[in-house]
């Protein structure tokens, strides 16, 4: 079992729905702790709603006093307290968290307030297994701009410092720029000539979590994570990822586990 940390997307595309979807999809059963309500589509955000601290720390405590969870993956936190909350929990819990530092919506909506990638940077990602930010939250975090992909061999550098990192590729033609242990690499990829990519950084983080939580190593749960997104952004529609039919009917679990 694995748990998510993160918004409500009610079109079911991104969010604490996509990663819940993606666990279920790789066989690991989901728990979900909502931070914020969002009120979006793939094409905009008009509202977030974020969900009080203390009540995020609740929802935390009676999961962890119910279920032996190990793994988690942090999305959408919004704000720095919720980010101080959520950082409190996984020290008590002694969970193994991927974190994914959600900011912007891919629709440009912004989906975190004033103060949060400090608070991100400066206490959620020293608790971090592995951090999954794309192009723009790697700048925001590390303070380099990248516009290739040796500027984000620099930003993975500084990122490293804190915590291992992937900088995702979809803005580097298909290549991701992995640190582990400060050993910083390119993983040449290809990018699917698709419009179905609302939710696939929450999909890629909630697919290594369940991958970590079936026992792989980091480096293959990411290299296995991010097979399973670029088939489902092959497979996907309306503008989204579809997990389920991907994994039911293009790509058997043999495929997806071994």
């Amino acid at each position: 079992m694995a748990l998510s940390i993160a918004g409500f997307d009610p079109s079911g595309g991104a969010g604490i729905l996509a990663d819940i979807k993606t666990f279920s999809a790789l066989g690991v059963y989901g728990a979900g702790v909502i931070t914020a309500l969002t009120a979006q589509n793939v094409r905009r955000v008009s509202g977030v709603m974020a969900v009080p601290p203390e009540f995020v720390a609740e929802q935390i405590d009676l999961v962890m006093e119910d279920l032996n969870i190990v793994h988690a993956k942090t999305g959408m936190l919004y704000s720095e307290e919720i980010v101080l909350t959520v950082a409190e929990k996984i020290r008590k819990y002694d969970l193994q968290v991927v974190v994914d530092p959600v900011m912007v919506a891919a629709s440009g909506g912004s989906l975190s307030a004033g103060g949060f990638s400090d608070a991100l940077r400066d206490h959620l990602l020293p608790e971090a297994l592995i951090a999954t930010p794309n192009v723009a939250e790697a700048e925001r975090l590390s303070g380099v701009p990248i516009r290739t992909v040796d500027d984000a061999v620099r930003a993975a550098g500084v990122l490293g410092e804190i915590c291992d990192v992937i900088i995702t590729g979809g803005h580097l033609g298909g290549n991701n720029v992995l640190c582990i242990d400060g050993d910083v690499s390119v993983l040449e990829g290809e990018l699917v000539e698709s419009r179905n990519t609302h939710g696939s950084g929450c999909s890629f983080s909630a697919a290594t979590t369940a991958y970590l939580e079936m026992g792989l190593e980091l480096a293959d749960a990411l290299r296995k994570a991010g097979d399973f997104v670029r088939e489902a952004i092959r497979y996907g529609h309306h503008g989204t990822l579809n997990q389920f039919w991907m994994y039911g009917e293009q790509v058997s679990a043999e495929d997806l586990h071994d």
